[in-house]
């Protein structure tokens, strides 16, 4: 299974989650940050119902699978 990593960080003035590479939207505190990683972490392992999904890959490729509702990632907040 994978694992789903929230870190809260600075960002542009303010506070903001970062998964991967990518930032959420600034907020103006830390805990205002903390409190929307682990909303966006409780919403990332609740299951879902089987969906056919689209995606394009970094070489521009597009793939289709279908994505089992019940196939979710853990998820950790580091603050």
């Amino acid at each position: 299974m994978s694992v789903v990593k929230y870190e809260i960080v600075e960002h542009d003035g303010g506070w903001a989650y970062k998964v991967g590479d990518t930032y959420s939207e600034t907020f103006a505190s830390h805990d205002g940050a903390s409190r929307a990683a682990h909303t966006a972490a409780r919403e990332q392992i609740r299951p879902g119902t089987t969906t056919s999904i689209e995606y394009e890959d970094e070489k521009g490729r597009w793939h289709a699978e279908v994505s089992p509702g019940d196939d979710r990632p853990e998820a950790d907040v580091q603050d």
